[in-house]
């Protein structure tokens, strides 16, 4: 049966075939041997032809199952460091198991079921069914029915559907961009290779056909609709999303704070779980973090719980933003003062 007559495969079943071959094996399996024999890619693949739609394909799916928590690992082949073309993909069975000692009731399965299906029908439609199929997975299977809850929620950016379709097409995109202390957005127009999700938040990796270089996007920050240009652009060779991961990678290990807390509060017991937080010998936190301004979005919620130790352009976002929650609930409104031009010192504020 050819690859344009074969029934098609759902996604959920897709993504629990790939889990399970990438469980099953102790050495990794290459992009090529996925593509070739995991039920969902093995149906389109062609052997020594065009396989770069699947390919990018497998790069969503990888997204979606680190999403669900899935400890997906990259190695390189022996011999071939460096060479990307070769990377072997695993799922160590340790790290993904539930532990020896968590066992679940008939009643909590049915729980967990429930709290996965419950948005089956809205929005979340697509997230739910790959919640069933890691729940399943882990061998929490419940024959108990669940009830069908439709909230239209939304849990990806108004962006990303677009930017995925356009990927699947190689299709030049247009879109207006917000950085952080700009007042106007600038049209960007980019090739996209890659949406990466990096600490919980959508990325874009894209090339700009202008200046030839490969940028990021957060995709939170596109403010407009994502339009085509008509253009198209070669796949890209490689493996783009690793490539992109290790480039925001290097961003949150570069950027630390110090930080201080309130013992036994929300934000100590949120902050101290956070990936990669040390605490130093007197107390304080040290984090990282790869966007000082959605950082200090995250640490001004805390209100009086948290004390910025440094950086100083961390502590002058976080006291901004104090100080016009503050304004916009009194009589003053909100003040004049630009975030650009807030002072380093957040002494003023109780904490933040």
């Amino acid at each position: 049966m050819s690859a344009a007559s074969s029934p098609k495969v759902p996604v959920e079943e897709r993504l629990f075939s790939l889990v399970l071959a990438l469980l099953a094996t102790e050495t990794g399996l290459t992009k090529n041997e996925v593509l070739s024999t995991v039920q969902g890619y093995r149906q389109r693949f062609k052997p020594g032809g065009d396989n770069a739609n699947l390919e990018r394909q497998f790069e969503r799916d990888k997204d979606d199952i680190r999403d669900l928590g899935v400890p997906l690992e990259t190695i390189e082949s022996p011999g071939q460091a460096g060479n990307n073309q070769n990377l072997r993909y695993r799922i160590p069975r340790g790290a993904y198991e539930l532990p020896s000692d968590i066992a679940f009731s008939a009643e909590e399965t049915t729980l967990l079921n429930l709290a996965a299906m419950v948005w089956r029908e809205g929005s979340l439609s697509g997230e739910s069914r790959r919640a069933v199929m890691k729940l399943k997975g882990l061998g929490l299977v419940s024959d108990e029915p669940v009830l069908g809850y439709a909230p239209r929620v939304r849990v990806r950016d108004a962006a990303f559907e677009p930017l995925r379709a356009a990927l699947d097409k190689n299709a030049v995109v247009r879109f207006a961009y917000l950085k952080p202390g700009e007042e106007v957005a600038r049209v960007r127009t980019v090739a996209p290779l890659a949406l990466i999700q990096h600490q919980g938040r959508w990325h874009l990796h894209a090339l700009e056909p202008d200046s030839g270089r490969t940028k990021t996007f957060l995709l939170r920050r596109i403010v407009s609709q994502i339009t085509t240009t008509g253009k198209t652009f070669p796949a890209p060779r490689g493996d783009q999303t690793e490539a992109a991961l290790r480039e925001l990678e290097e961003v949150w290990n570069s950027h630390t704070a110090e930080i201080e807390v309130e013992p036994d509060s929300d934000a100590a017991t949120r902050l101290q779980k956070r990936r990669g937080t040390e605490t130093l010998t007197n107390g304080a936190l040290r984090l990282h973090y790869s966007d000082a301004n959605i950082f200090a979005d995250e640490l001004a919620g805390y209100g009086p719980e948290v004390l910025v130790v440094s950086p100083p352009v961390l502590r002058a976002a976080v006291r901004s933003r104090l100080i016009r929650t503050a304004a916009e609930h009194s009589d003053a409104g909100p003040p004049a003062q630009s975030e650009a031009g807030a002072h380093p010192s957040n002494s003023e504020v109780p904490r933040g």
